[in-house]
């Protein structure tokens, strides 16, 4: 009995989570009442509150459980390459795929931080630590020689340059002919790995 209530509680954290989650990033934290996630969820008010103490601990919980990097580390922590490059642009596509499929949740991280101010950062910088540092020592586990560049400001980088990629596609892709937008993705992989300076010797060449 005990296990099918603990079944049962389970389910409707879950589906507190689950309607929290879509009215965050469908009207703001401000604009979403714990009235409004009890209705959608299906569950007495009071009983949100044998859950979560307080709609901004409710708020965490969906921001770490939703954000993307829950399944976009495990993914590109698998990334495949026998190099560097094939290794980054395997990555660099898993990031791109696993975060197209999420962009709603770039609503949880304006909420996080402009209503927040990043007062949860440390929080979720603590919870995906581990994964981040898996990824550096693939990083740093080829061969090739590396620029002597701290392990997490190179996966900060990489992250932040791939990321960008998504915010540009989403905001000015249908503003530029098509013809231009083409490879772009393979462009900005080349400009994290090669920068975008020729070498003077390949200037000569």
């Amino acid at each position: 009995m005990s296990a099918e209530r603990s079944n049962r509680g389970e389910l409707t954290r879950a589906e507190i989570v689950r309607a929290a989650y879509q009215l965050f990033v469908t009207h703001g934290y401000n604009g979403t009442s714990m009235r409004q996630i009890a209705r959608d969820a299906g569950v007495a008010l009071g009983g949100i509150y044998n859950h979560f103490a307080s709609k901004e601990e409710l708020f965490l919980d969906v921001l770490i459980h939703q954000h993307p990097l829950q399944s976009i580390l495990p993914l590109i922590n698998v990334a495949q390459g026998e190099t560097i490059e094939e290794f980054v642009r395997d990555a660099a596509r898993r990031i791109v795929e696993g975060m197209g499929q999420r962009m709603e949740f770039l609503n949880l991280i304006f909420i996080e931080l402009v209503e927040f101010k990043g007062l949860h950062l440390p929080r979720l910088l603590e919870l995906f630590l581990p994964q981040l540092m898996e990824f550096s020592r693939r990083f740093l586990g080829g061969n090739e020689q590396l620029r002597p560049i701290p392990p997490l400001v190179l996966v900060r980088a990489f992250i932040g340059f791939f990321f960008s990629y998504i915010m540009t596609e989403l905001l000015v892709r249908d503003q530029f002919p098509e013809e231009t937008m083409e490879g772009a993705l393979d462009h900005f992989i080349d400009i994290f790995l090669h920068g975008i300076l020729v070498l003077p010797q390949a200037v000569q060449d």
